[in-house]
């Protein structure tokens, strides 16, 4: 219980502090922007003439490549530019407890701003009939994405005091985890590698493993997936920031 507690208190901490700069705001007006002109201008939502949101959830891939490592560079990084990181780690919680709390208000900021994208679900079954359980799990799908996406950023954050390298760090291993399964990367590299190992890199990639809530699928191996991609980058988020505090 008492794990519970220490894990909420870092997370109220979290989101108090984004909400009390503009920069949550700006992320958030970035964010909706962006996703209304990939759906609507780029992914001729109109032209489609079909009533789903094939269009929206194409681009979160790409969409989330700058955006979460922009909302996740400041995790740690900020903590050990302040020199604010030795006197988180002497309060009376765990290292691990720190790094859950951090992330998940930061996943509940990504989730919210998400969520606020309703307009788009609105506007599809106000125009048509669309399959609802192929929309929420395209938004289940979303949601695991981004927390993805989010503990790579917080791994690289823990890495460096510099907010921008945490940035590029993170932007260019999301980026291959998007080309790894990217279907013009992998049917270039089947003509020169074996198609068994092309298919064995694809399979580490988000892009094999979103399709599947693209679709309406709730694979559990999909969903193990990208907890396991969240799993391993806090274990190593952990594991450098001990580094930091035995040093």
């Amino acid at each position: 219980m008492n794990a519970c507690n220490n894990i909420v208190a870092i997370m109220k901490r979290e989101l108090g502090g984004y909400f009390t700069s503009p920069v949550a705001y700006v992320f958030l007006v970035i964010f909706l922007l962006m996703t209304g002109f990939f759906t609507f201008t780029v992914g001729n939502f109109f032209e489609r003439g079909e009533a789903s949101l094939v269009s929206f959830f194409t681009w979160h891939p790409w969409l989330y490549l700058f955006l979460v490592p922009a909302a996740g560079m400041r995790l740690w990084s900020e903590e050990r530019r302040l020199g604010t990181l030795e006197l988180l780690l002497t309060m009376p919680i765990t290292t691990w407890q720190a790094i859950v709390g951090k992330f998940l208000a930061s996943w509940v900021f990504l989730i919210l701003a998400l969520a606020l994208t309703f307009p788009v679900w609105i506007t599809v079954n106000w125009l048509g009939n669309p399959d609802n359980g192929v929309i929420f799990a395209g938004y289940v799908g979303s949601a695991l994405l981004s927390g993805a996406y989010l503990a790579i950023s917080c791994m690289t954050s823990a890495m460096t005091r510099n907010q921008v390298i945490s940035f590029i760090v993170s932007v260019m291993i999301c980026l291959f985890l998007i080309l790894a399964g990217f279907t013009p990367v992998t049917d270039l590299l089947v003509r020169w590698a074996n198609p068994a190992f092309v298919q064995t890199i694809a399979s580490f990639s988000v892009m094999t493993h979103f399709e599947g809530f693209q679709r309406g699928v709730l694979d559990l191996r999909d969903v193990v997936f990208f907890l396991s991609v969240i799993g391993f980058a806090l274990f190593t988020t952990g594991v450098v920031i001990r580094g930091h505090r035995a040093g």
